[in-house]
């Protein structure tokens, strides 16, 4: 049976998009407490899988995701891209039962994902406005440090609040978009099986190019218009070895393996400083189901 790992602890985000793509009947699942530690668990062997979160539709990037896949001490060489998962995010506002409702009278302080805050910002601005917020690594972790404190409240999700006795549902669907939508990778070493061209496929990579060298991005970026590779996905990250010096996170429509993406990466190896390509893979269904 192969093993999957995935932030955890039970009931988080991650673990419930884990369970989607990922069935327990069929796959044995292994929470972690950073994501980080997915990166680690999938390079060193001991899980064949890694689920880890990429980008919110309201709150943008994981930074610690890409931060990760920048890999700047080469500490993740195998690790590769074989897929993506969509999920529906429905936040509740979890804690115990209290008189003189939800208010900064009555909540000491707030417990949950630095990306849950950016996702919930409206509703706190209205009812929880100069809380304490305590950023934790995951909403389980924060739904299971509510649970042991009675004036604190925690953002997750309404699983969260079944498998805590002490916590009930303060408030539904607290993120500031009705269709707030999460989207992980799925990552694997680079010595499993290869994806095949299915023709609906993207493709990551990282890339830095030479900062003093005027108009490199343009034409580093010009590549994907030639070749006609529709970018789905841009970020950029510090490189930390020169001030101002810049890793690009790119994801592409397209195979690597596909005749004109093998040509357009191979011209664009005269604009780049280095290249990583992480694989590519079969897009994913946008709002596979509802998690609230």
């Amino acid at each position: 049976m192969q093993t999957v790992a995935y932030l955890g602890p039970p009931s988080t985000y991650s673990h419930q998009v884990t369970l989607q793509r990922f069935p327990a009947d069929k796959y044995k699942h292994v929470p972690c407490i950073q994501i980080s530690d997915i990166f680690v668990a999938v390079e060193s062997g001991k899980t064949d899988i890694g689920v880890v979160p990429f980008e919110n539709s309201t709150n943008g990037s994981v930074v610690q995701t890409l931060d990760l896949f920048c890999d700047r001490e080469k500490l993740f060489p195998e690790i590769r891209i074989c897929g993506e998962a969509y999920l529906d995010v429905h936040h509740c506002l979890l804690g115990h039962q209290r008189e003189g409702g939800i208010s900064r009278e009555t909540v000491s302080r707030i417990y949950s994902h630095p990306q849950a805050f950016g996702q919930c910002e409206p509703f706190l601005t209205a009812h929880l406005k100069g809380v304490e917020r305590v950023d934790v690594s995951s909403t389980s972790k924060a739904a299971d440090l509510a649970n042991k404190e009675p004036s604190a409240v925690a953002i997750a999700s309404s699983i969260a609040a079944s498998v805590h006795p002490n916590l009930s549902i303060l408030a539904k669907n607290i993120e500031e978009r009705s269709d707030n939508t999460t989207r992980f990778l799925v990552i694997s070493k680079s010595t499993a099986e290869p994806s095949t061209v299915e023709g609906s496929d993207k493709t990551f990579m990282t890339f830095t190019v030479h900062h003093e060298q005027p108009g490199a991005l343009c034409d580093m970026l010009m590549v994907f218009k030639e070749f006609g590779m529709n970018l789905t996905s841009i970020s950029s990250r510090p490189s930390l070895v020169v001030s101002w010096n810049y890793i690009f996170l790119v994801e592409f429509e397209g195979h690597k393996d596909s005749a004109h993406v093998k040509k357009a990466l191979q011209k664009m190896n005269k604009y780049c400083r280095s290249m990583r390509v992480f694989g590519s893979y079969e897009r994913g269904l946008k709002r596979d189901s509802s998690s609230s």
